[in-house]
């Protein structure tokens, strides 16, 4: 446990917290599309059509989970493992994430219980591993693949295919990437990771279709795509020649257009409660909060927040902060629980995305004392005027809490208010309720 003393700054003296009025953002069902979870294992059974003729009886069959937290996940690898073993085929879930878990095998595995992904809410082992094999290079650059997806027969990849968090490019955070970077394992995502935002867009897919050609295990990829509402709007099946090419590009153009976001455009202060790696890969995700804070890529002009306090660390990140210091403030209850090893191990495999990313923000006693030098620090002094917003985390912007000078604007956003705005509440410990 680390700790921490940090200065009372007085910042709450005579400070007039503002009162929050409470929202909802109302999406349409074309802005919002959604599959019941009860229809989730029909779909997914019926995306995987193309490949149930493809393996043979009692072909070991390695389905990927990834190091995020995705909606219904573990209703989708069941239905997976369902379809597969209908064919004959023998599945089985492996953790396909680079340096998440500490970069081990217990690790990574714990990261998946986490998220309720157990041999027994999937019907299927789950095998860890950190081994890896050389595969091949491009332009000299090594490729690696785990051992575990190298000894099975087939290979299904499944993800979430969305905006990544670390650079923009035509193929982001999807199949190619829990490819050439989930199959990696440690080893290969801190390759990838070395060669910087150049690494991500230009030679993960390449690493991604090395994989693919070179030792004809993948059978395809399940791609996931979510509602704003963090809900799953979708699933596709794309075949292995689409992974890393124009048909992926299609569904992450399809996906950013159903991403959440806020209904500001800019912000004194942003509360945020809660950040994590079961919300995003850098705990909180940077399409949402308007900042990369990678060196090389250009900032988001949109949302614009001038000061940004995260309050808590979500249980399933097992002490992973990786992203605190996309915040400008934080408070001893988060510091608390940090793993740093994990925290810093992540870090060091994203290279240039975790220069900046995994330093630490100022640190105050609580979310009072938090959220009050942030409001002094913002350089609003008519506190009639403050713009600041308060979210749970960045999946669930759809719910948000907003002062007074920004009701018109929410309004405009289609934000539907529910009743007078409220005083900000605090324990006697002074965290937020």
């Amino acid at each position: 446990m680390t700790v921490v003393s940090v200065p009372d700054l007085g910042a709450e003296i005579g400070l007039e917290f503002p009162s929050l009025y409470s929202g909802h953002r109302v999406y349409s069902t074309d802005e919002a599309p959604r599959i019941a979870p009860e229809d989730i294992p029909t779909r997914v059974r019926t995306a995987l059509q193309p490949i149930l003729k493809r393996v043979a009886l009692d072909e070991r069959v390695a389905i990927t989970a990834g190091s995020r937290g995705i909606a219904n996940m573990p209703t989708i690898l069941r239905a997976c493992g369902d379809a597969i073993k209908e064919a004959g085929g023998d599945p089985f879930v492996m953790p396909a994430m680079g340096s998440h878990g500490g970069a081990t095998a217990d690790g990574q595995r714990d990261v998946l219980a986490g998220y309720g992904i157990t041999r027994e809410s999937v019907g299927m082992p789950i095998i860890s591993s950190m081994d890896v094999q050389q595969i091949g290079c491009i332009d000299e650059v090594p490729v690696f693949m785990s051992t575990t997806a190298l000894e099975a027969d087939h290979v299904l990849l499944v993800n979430r295919v969305k905006a990544h968090t670390d650079f923009h490019g035509p193929v982001e955070s999807g199949l190619a990437k829990i490819c050439a970077i989930g199959l990696g394992k440690q080893r290969g995502a801190q390759i990838i990771h070395s060669y910087g935002t150049r690494g991500l867009v230009e030679l993960m897919p390449h690493v991604a279709r090395c994989i693919i050609d070179k030792t004809d295990k993948i059978l395809g990829g399940l791609a996931i795509l979510e509602n704003p509402l963090d809900e799953t709007a979708d699933v596709v099946f794309v075949e292995r020649d689409g992974i890393g090419t124009e048909l992926e590009q299609e569904l992450l153009l399809r996906a950013k257009s159903l991403m959440g976001a806020l209904p500001f455009e800019a912000l004194d202060v942003l509360i945020i409660d809660e950040m994590g790696k079961n919300i995003s890969g850098t705990g909180m995700d940077t399409n949402v909060i308007g900042r990369m804070f990678v060196p090389g890529v250009p900032e988001d002009v949109q949302p614009n927040v001038t000061a940004i306090v995260v309050l808590d660390l979500t249980e399933p990140s097992h002490g992973n902060a990786v992203g605190l210091g996309l915040a400008d403030f934080t408070t001893e209850r988060f510091v608390q629980k940090i793993d740093w090893h994990a925290t810093y191990t992540n870090a060091y495999t994203s290279g240039t995305g975790g220069l900046m990313r995994g330093r630490l923000p100022t640190v105050m006693a609580n979310d009072r004392a938090a959220i009050a030098t942030a409001i002094r620090m913002s350089g609003q002094p008519d506190w009639s005027q403050l713009r600041l917003a308060r979210i749970k985390n960045t999946l669930n912007v759809a719910d948000v809490q907003f002062s007074p000078s920004l009701l018109e604007e929410a309004g405009r956003a289609g934000v539907e208010v529910t009743g007078a705005p409220a005083p900000m509440q605090f324990d006697t410990a002074g965290r937020l309720q």
